[in-house]
């Protein structure tokens, strides 16, 4: 049989209980929220480069992601210079040099479509659901892929100037011209990427963002002057070529590596660069605010 002080002692246990769990009031919740400052809303340039630091970590966990910027590369430099080496200029040594800073530029521009896959499987998956209810810049999940994607085209850069620099390549502009055409390579390989974070935004899966990327890239980069001087080619097809994005960011950068400052090319480059950010950056972020 059960005592009334052992009746009593689990009454006093079972209210200590429902005073615990009791949720507290309204007044209570104001004094708790009142009673500490809210902390700072994060600053645009650190909610980017937070994403940005969140794709490095992306690469760590598979590092098979970076196989685009370290065996394509090589086999890109490799296969073109010992294809059309010989055909074109005589020797491997003599076609490195013209083809090398096109084969740079048509490399990372390739590897640029891979920004609107990411996006595109992130938002399969819902990520971008939760990124759009943090007190943060709108822009930044966006901006912190595109910052990452720039190490992975540094990476890319260093991969193919080290295997240029084996088989015979030999900047005239030493290390500063070498530097200077990477360096506006990144600033369009930037505002490029914007194309892809808008169709991966747009479409409805990651294989119909590769189809779509390929069928805009590979017009771009082999109807360009990354191989062959377009003096040689027909005159519809140099009007085309000589005002491809493509090639007056090849010139740039093969004229800065090879020691001249090119102003023109340079200026079409940043151009074509402020035109991609405006049209295609607007375009992401409505298209992101909307979906």
């Amino acid at each position: 049989m059960t005592t009334d002080t052992d009746t009593g002692t689990v009454k006093g246990t079972v209210e200590d209980l429902d005073a615990l769990v009791k949720a507290p009031n309204a007044d209570e919740l104001a004094a708790l929220l009142v009673a500490k400052d809210r902390p700072p809303r994060p600053s645009a340039l650190t909610s980017s480069l937070t994403f940005g630091w969140r794709a490095m970590l992306k690469i760590k966990h598979v590092p098979e992601q970076l196989f685009d910027v370290t065996a394509f590369p090589i086999m890109m430099v490799l296969m073109y210079a010992y294809l059309f080496g010989g055909a074109l200029a005589g020797s491997v040594s003599s076609y490195i040099q013209f083809l090398l800073p096109g084969v740079l530029v048509m490399s990372i521009v390739m590897i640029t479509m891979y920004t609107g896959v990411a996006i595109n499987t992130d938002i399969t998956k819902g990520v971008f659901d939760r990124f759009r209810t943090l007190p943060m810049w709108r822009p930044a999940p966006m901006v912190g892929y595109l910052l990452g994607d720039i190490v992975r085209y540094l990476i890319a850069s260093v991969v193919i100037l080290v295997v240029g620099l084996i088989i015979g390549y030999r900047p005239a502009g030493g290390i500063l011209g070498v530097l200077a055409g990477v360096a506006l390579l990144m600033v369009f390989s930037f505002a490029f990427s914007w194309i892809w974070t808008m169709f991966g935004l747009m479409l409805r899966s990651e294989k119909s963002v590769m189809g779509v990327s390929m069928m805009v890239i590979f017009p771009l980069t082999f109807l360009s002057n990354v191989f062959v001087d377009p003096k040689t080619m027909p005159g519809w097809l140099q009007a085309f070529v000589n005002n491809s994005p493509v090639s007056h960011v090849a010139t740039a950068v093969r004229e800065l590596m090879a020691g001249h400052w090119p102003g023109a090319d340079i200026a079409w480059s940043l151009g074509w660069a402020a035109l991609f950010l405006v049209v295609f950056g607007a375009a992401t972020m409505r298209l992101y605010n909307r979906k």
